[in-house]
């Protein structure tokens, strides 16, 4: 783990397929692969990365999702309308810790500020399980709502597809 935010491309993949996992319209092949990368990731990268990777994306969809709302709507007040509407669901995940709520609520913040998630998150130490869990599902829940305010499900897995592919063709 670096201290200066930066993680491990790997880790920010796993990271995404951790979102398509607990995404139920992922086809069951693809979700199985999904489980298939996060696993060679967190052998190769550790959990720890894997949770910085979604504590990273966490802090790029809420910067994208305040600075152009999807679907060219009306821009989105973190403090009333994006941050609330997050923690609000986060009870409906059963899993989901309430003691590691602040930390999530935490990040989000960071990120509405325009803070880098990461750095903010480093300085209080390892991410325990238990913790990431509720970071995978507030990435979730951020997808989710991006999707609705698009009114097209499924757009925003494409859209880090995309890059993704994007990327791997740059680095070939």
């Amino acid at each position: 783990m670096s201290s200066d935010g930066v993680v491990v491309d790997e880790a920010v993949r796993a990271a995404w397929d951790t979102y398509r996992i607990l995404e139920n319209r992922t086809p069951t092949k693809e979700r199985q692969q999904a489980q298939q990368r996060v696993k060679a990731a967190v052998d190769s990268v550790g959990q720890e990365e894997v949770s910085r990777g979604t504590v990273f994306l966490v802090g790029v969809l809420t910067g994208y999702l305040i600075a152009e709302p999807p679907g060219g709507g009306e821009q989105l007040d973190p403090l009333n309308d994006l941050i609330p509407a997050v923690i609000r669901k986060l009870p409906g995940f059963e899993m989901a810790d309430p003691e590691q709520v602040p930390m999530a609520t935490g990040v989000l913040m960071a990120a509405a500020m325009g803070m880098d998630t990461v750095v903010w998150r480093d300085r209080f130490g390892k991410i325990e399980p238990k913790e990431a869990m509720v970071h995978g599902f507030v990435l979730w829940l951020l997808a989710d709502l991006f999707d609705s305010l698009v009114d097209k499900p499924g757009t925003i897995d494409q859209v880090m597809r995309e890059t993704f592919d994007s990327m791997s063709a740059e680095q070939d």
